[in-house]
């Protein structure tokens, strides 16, 4: 079993700044990639940010040079800083991991809510 803990969330105002991490524990042989993804109210999830093993990253467009997605490997976590918010980035942010395995599996966090107002 695979256990994903996002943590960083809160209340911030526009302009300010926020770090979420994400921590994958259990049994763990190899993550391909780890990333974030959020939903507002009344809207679909969407893409925020994803990593590869390899450093790759992908970034959506409505958050490209504010947020940075990196990863720690041996801590297998995962970090999302998110500079010069605005409140349409209030969202709740969720945690996707997944596993180098055939065929790939995928494990989601409980999310994290984020409030950007003033």
């Amino acid at each position: 079993q695979v256990q994903v803990l996002e943590s960083g969330g809160g209340l911030v105002q526009p302009g300010g700044s926020l770090r979420l991490s994400c921590a994958a524990s259990g049994t763990i042989f190899s993550i391909y990639a780890m990333g974030w993804y959020r939903q507002a109210p009344g809207k679909q999830r969407e893409l925020v940010a994803t990593i590869t093993s390899t450093d790759d990253t992908d970034y959506a467009d409505s958050i490209k040079g504010r947020f940075s997605i990196s990863r720690d490997n041996a801590k297998k976590t995962v970090y999302l800083q998110m500079n010069s918010l605005k409140p349409e980035d209030t969202a709740v942010y969720y945690c996707n991991v997944q596993l180098r395995t055939i065929p790939s599996r995928a494990y989601w966090g409980q999310g994290t809510q984020v409030t950007v107002s003033s």
